[in-house]
């Protein structure tokens, strides 16, 4: 007479002890998930490095032929013309100063736009509100670029400051502040409503209004997650392509005045892609050291969000 396994109850379910086959597939089958997860995040891993590598071997051939003090500190950049000129800082200057200008057109609307969702909209506005700002995010910046070349530059830009160019820094800033809005509210939004409700109670009963509780209470404890946004869409606008290279004008100027055309590294970039560069020439190898340079700004960007993050993050339990 056979002996009955015996049955573990649960309070949810009957457990049957696993056979020994049993468990061998069981583990396969984990060793095979946890080989496929493993690859998945590997790739990620492995394509920056292969974009490094890339960037790294072509910067480092078109620094045999140009001096690394003369490409950072010149201040003429005409590699495709003649006498060729290799100063990055016009399109370094240019990149900076849309960026700048998008984030202080941007990052105050997009602060004030997280606060009123996040501690003054009620339920139902706040469900039509975020969706729109979602539509915003997912619009084709291509879409913007254009936007500002017909639209903000000729209609905003040049008869408020009466210039007579309707190609401008300020044109393209704005429109990739348009475009960096809805990062900004978004991850600032989600980073206040994070904040235990039981300090906004604590200090409405101390007698505090709903604007000190805003500005005293949510916005200190979530200052973190604000900041994090900042220098996140400070980055997304630093390696913005197609807005600036419509509507930023094309021209490198070492300039700091938002209301004269520039080039950003992003746009060089793109100019020389689709151009009649011939692949392996110095000329071509031009958009790997500003590619490098522009990944080195972005990628420390990235580091100093992350600093920041640990150092202001409160953790509640």
């Amino acid at each position: 007479m056979g002996v009955m396994q015996p049955e573990i109850t649960t309070g949810v379910s009957r457990i049957r002890p696993r056979g020994p086959l049993e468990a061998r597939l069981r583990n396969t089958r984990e060793a095979i998930v946890t080989g496929l997860l493993f690859l998945c995040a590997a790739v990620s891993v492995v394509t920056t490095a292969a974009i490094v590598l890339t960037l790294l071997g072509e910067t480092v051939s078109f620094f045999q032929d140009v001096s690394p003090v003369e490409f950072f500190t010149g201040t003429k950049w005409t590699p495709l013309f003649t006498p060729a000129q290799y100063g990055v800082l016009p399109l370094l200057a240019g990149t900076l100063l849309i960026a700048l200008c998008a984030a202080v057109f941007a990052v105050p609307i997009g602060l004030i736009t997280a606060i009123y969702l996040s501690e003054y909209a009620p339920r139902w506005l706040r469900a039509i509100i975020k969706p729109m700002l979602e539509i915003i995010a997912g619009i084709p910046t291509v879409v913007l670029g254009f936007f500002a070349l017909t639209f903000i530059g000729p209609e905003i830009v040049k008869p408020l400051f009466g210039t007579s160019q309707i190609f401008s820094a300020l044109a393209a800033s704005l429109a990739v502040g348009i475009m960096i809005i809805p990062l900004i509210s978004s991850l600032s939004e989600d980073a206040m409503t994070a904040v235990p409700m039981g300090l906004r109670e604590g200090a409405y009963a101390l007698g505090a209004t709903k604007y000190e509780v805003a500005r005293r209470v949510v916005v200190p404890a979530a200052l973190s997650g604000i900041i994090a946004s900042f220098i996140l869409a400070v980055s997304r606008a630093v390696g913005e392509t197609m807005i600036v290279a419509i509507a930023a004008g094309g021209s490198p100027n070492l300039t700091w005045n938002p209301l004269e055309a520039v080039q950003t590294m992003t746009a060089y970039i793109v100019q020389v892609s689709l151009g009649d560069t011939p692949q392996g020439s110095l000329e071509f190898r031009t958009i790997f050291a500003v590619g490098m340079t522009l990944f080195v700004m972005t990628l420390a960007m990235n580091i100093v969000s992350q600093y920041l993050l640990h150092k202001f993050r409160e953790v509640y339990e």
